[in-house]
């Protein structure tokens, strides 16, 4: 019984949200520690971001996505070691999920001061469904009795390739998961509901000027038996402080997007999404809100502004 309440919560999910298992973020950019695990003390200060997600703000679209999403990592002084944390709700109709995560990545120094990064994560996710708030035709049908809780520990991997103004980066944010019933596996499928999101991304600062700078990046997902999913981004960076880009997601959404670095320590950024997908007419867009600080003693001796 409880597989089966578990397999309709996910048909559920899967028609509102087109099987979204991963949160989906516009200003991913801007924390690439969800992402990747070898983000993890990419930047010779500790730095946290948090980010607030409306998707399809509507008042007449019930059960439309919400996310918020914290983050903090930071180096291991003389270890060539990251350690990052974070904290992840996302609530989807019915389902909601609660997650913490702990990240650990260890890096290779070359020349020209770039890196390579492997990463690691580990932690637990809580899904739920309140399966009793389901409109259906049988009232008296078991399933929709009680709600249902499951507990998941996951593990994820990355690499991140990375210097003053570019990055590459590649990651399997879940590589396992055990689901309570079902027998341990390297196979994701037969281990839990989850899928495995294969993950590649890149980007590139570009100077034009003294005080104009061009950064386009790329992020592209993909899931098995799912089309690819790409994000396409292009900003422009004033006086290494005012942002101003745009963003193009697959088959889903343009992206209007800016950020203002106030100061050496705090960060501010906001997205306005604009629906191209047959959604466009029952809802007004998304909108995803972004506040960092980075703080720690060599903050002020960093002379390189922080890109990514």
């Amino acid at each position: 019984m409880k597989t089966l309440k578990l397999t309709i919560a996910l048909l559920f999910i899967a028609n509102m949200g087109f099987a979204q298992q991963e949160p989906m973020l516009t200003q991913y950019m801007f924390n690439g520690l969800y992402i990747n695990p070898a983000y993890a003390g990419s930047h010779e200060y500790w730095s946290s971001t948090l980010t607030i997600r409306n998707q399809w703000a509507s008042a007449d679209f019930k059960g439309a996505p919400k996310t918020v999403l914290g983050s903090i990592d930071g180096p291991i002084r003389g270890k060539n070691m990251g350690l990052g944390f974070n904290l992840l709700y996302d609530e989807l109709g019915v389902t909601k999920t609660v997650a913490a995560q702990v990240n650990y990545s260890y890096q290779l120094k070359f020349m020209n001061n770039t890196r390579l990064a492997f990463g690691i994560n580990a932690g637990v996710a809580s899904y739920s469904s309140a399966l009793k708030e389901v409109l259906v035709w049988d009232v008296n049908d078991e399933v929709y009795a009680s709600n249902l809780v499951e507990y998941l520990p996951r593990m994820g991997f990355g690499s991140y390739y990375y210097g003053d103004r570019f990055f590459v980066g590649v990651s399997i944010p879940t590589l396992l998961a055990y689901e309570e019933g079902k027998s341990f596996s390297m196979d994701l499928s037969k281990a839990s509901f989850l899928r495995r999101h294969y993950v590649l991304t890149g980007g590139v600062v570009l100077p034009i000027s003294d005080n104009v700078k061009f950064k386009p990046s790329t992020l592209i997902k993909y899931v098995a038996n799912a089309p690819i999913e790409a994000d396409l981004n292009f900003s422009a960076i004033f006086k290494d402080a005012f942002w101003l880009g745009a963003s193009y997601r697959t088959n889903d959404a343009v992206g209007l997007i800016v950020q203002y670095q106030t100061n050496s320590y705090f960060r501010v950024g906001y997205s306005y999404d604009i629906t191209v997908s047959g959604l466009r007419n029952y809802q007004k867009g998304s909108h995803e809100i972004m506040i960092g600080v980075d703080f720690g003693k060599d903050l002020v001796k960093v002379k390189t502004p922080r890109y990514f």
